[in-house]
Order: C-alpha cells, then structure tokens, then sequence
C-alpha cells in the first residue's frame, strides 16, 4: 500500500486539545476509507515565515499514513473544508522515518554560540585591520597608487 506524509498547519488560536481532535479526526477519515496512520507527531505553535491568513503562527502536525489515493483524496477534500486548518500539504514517501522526524530532532543541534557564531571556523572578530596579514606579506611589491587626478589626465 503507498505511503504518504500530510502535514496540515492549524489556526493559532486553537487550543492544543482543539489541534488533537483535528488529528484524530483526519485519522478516522484515513481508517474509514481502509487506510492506517503509522505515526502522528505535533510539533507545536512555531512561527510562520510570513503571514497565512492572517496568522503569525500556525499549530503543525505531521500524520505518517498507508493508504490507497482515494483515501488520501478523501483526506484533501475533507481538509480543504475545514477553517481551523490553513494549509496542508500531503507527499508519497518510499519508506516512512524511522524514530523522530526531523522537525522533533532539531533540538539535538547545538546552540548557534557552540557552533561558533556565524563565521564557522573563521575568526575575524580580534583581526586588526591595519596590520599586514602574516599570509599574503607585507604588499611591499606594489606601487603606491597615483593620485586621483593624475589618473584621470
């Protein structure tokens, strides 16, 4: 049977017990229509790149689900019809992820300052500008540059 991930974003203004009945019941339309929800994570209130609908943030929820097409079209139109949810979107995986999807794991990175800020493994914060750079010499080679009129004649 295929296999698919639907990820839908909720209203802010729901309530998290509101967001779970959501979730339950796109899992009753799936097992109604002989399909299976495998995994159903939320991943919380975030904060939305720009606005959808006049919302800032949005709840999202991500349902991994086995289930022929019409399961899934029945899902669509279903979601589609509903005002709580703002978007969804639904993608055929090959296999469903193993454990924690990534959203859930982000966590796990280490924080921007462990990492080093935003320069890598670069440090320029203590480089004196004036001083010759150890690697390219002193730039003695080069000829002063001619004033700006003489330039110009």
């Amino acid at each position: 049977m295929p296999m698919y991930e639907h990820v839908f974003l909720a209203r802010q203004d729901l309530s998290q017990a509101q967001v779970d009945a959501l979730a339950e019941n796109a899992t009753k339309i799936v097992e109604d229509n002989e399909g299976k929800v495998i995994k159903t994570e939320t991943w919380g209130l975030r904060t939305l790149t720009y606005k959808i609908q006049k919302n800032r943030k949005a709840h999202f929820v991500m349902l991994d689900i086995e289930a022929s097409g019409a399961a899934i079209a029945e899902l669509e139109r279903q979601t589609r019809m509903n005002e709580d949810v703002i978007r969804y979107m639904t993608v055929r995986v090959d296999e469903h992820e193993k454990g924690p999807s990534v959203m859930m794991r982000k966590s796990d990175r280490p924080e921007r300052s462990e990492r080093g800020g935003f320069g890598g493994d670069r440090d320029r914060g203590d480089r004196d500008r004036g001083a010759p750079r150890p690697d390219r010499g002193d730039r003695g080679d080069r000829p002063d540059r001619a004033p700006r009129a003489e330039q110009e004649a």
